[in-house]
């Protein structure tokens, strides 16, 4: 499967099945790929001088095969 930084994607499997977003980062060892806004965890942090800490939400890692291109070329054509 040919993707990279920045092409939009559609969740095919899993809890956010049918939710589309943009890739964030790639992991090519071990076919995964990171989503803005799918597969959000908590995350718990420690306080620091920089941050205040708590609960933080931010993106997992989902596995490349649960996802598909969205060719917009073909979608604006269907429209």
């Amino acid at each position: 499967m040919k993707i990279k930084k920045g092409t939009q994607v559609k969740v095919i499997t899993g809890k956010d099945k049918g939710k589309t977003g943009e890739i964030i980062e790639i992991s090519r060892k071990l076919n995964m790929v990171k989503i803005k806004g799918i597969n959000l965890v908590k995350k718990h942090q420690k306080p620091t001088k920089e941050n205040k800490g708590g609960i933080v939400s931010k993106e997992s890692f989902i596995h490349y095969s649960n996802v598909k291109n969205l060719d917009v070329k073909k979608e604006s054509a269907k429209k």
